[in-house]
């Protein structure tokens, strides 16, 4: 039997994890000197998140073990073929969902990523992995990269970028998901409007939080 390609990248994987939870501390540092409240604001707002990132460019802002192991999970049981992520950062995410479409039997995998360092980071690390070859990194705004050129039919989508955004890019994207598609939103009670949305009697979607931190929705019609 075939080694899954998850199993095969577990020590990249943890080497990553760990970097990023080494990380915490800078995380808390770049934002030290906001309020809770500011920190809230920012987090909502759909113009001062760029402060707020621009703090946060030189660290990871990675998705739990758990997540990562869900995406990869769910790409392999939906047989996923076209995803689309927005939020890149180093690219963990990004290796659980390019693993998957690898164990699938192939796919394509459009990232967005605001910040070129970060992309750069990413590229290196799925080349490590041997999965570059299936993902197009798109550096800049999500809402300019991701409105175009997308595939017809998307099977899966990640949003774990700016939260204020996901209601935009999920207008991006709504019209290419197929029915049965899957939305993982991470920190999404950071983004009201969006769990409004997906929660929504007639919405279209199937929606519920999963664990602490994920929204897991099914578009139904």
């Amino acid at each position: 039997m075939t080694t899954p390609t998850i199993t095969s990248l577990a020590p990249l994987l943890e080497r990553l994890f760990d970097e990023a939870e080494a990380a915490n501390g800078a995380i808390h540092a770049a934002i030290a000197d906001l309020s809770d409240a500011e920190r809230a604001r920012m987090m909502r707002s759909k113009t001062a998140y760029r402060d707020l990132y621009g703090r946060l460019k030189d660290v990871p802002l990675a998705v739990s073990r758990e997540t990562g192991l869900l995406l990869y999970m769910l790409a392999r049981s939906s047989r996923a073929k076209a995803i689309v992520e927005f939020g890149t950062s180093f690219g963990i995410s990004t290796l659980h969902l390019a693993a998957g479409l690898r164990d699938n039997g192939g796919g394509r995998l459009i990232t967005s990523e605001f910040e070129p360092s970060k992309a750069a980071r990413a590229r290196d690390n799925l080349s490590a992995a041997g999965l570059i070859d299936l993902v197009d990194i798109r550096e800049g705004d999500a809402l300019k990269t991701l409105s175009t050129d997308l595939p017809d039919t998307v099977d899966l989508v990640l949003l774990d970028g700016a939260k204020a955004l996901y209601p935009e890019i999920l207008d991006l994207v709504e019209g290419h998901l197929r029915p049965g598609a899957i939305i993982v939103a991470d920190n999404a009670d950071d983004s009201p409007d969006y769990l409004a949305r997906v929660r929504a009697p007639g919405s279209g979607y199937m929606s519920t939080p999963f664990a602490e931190d994920v929204e897991l929705s099914v578009r139904i019609s």
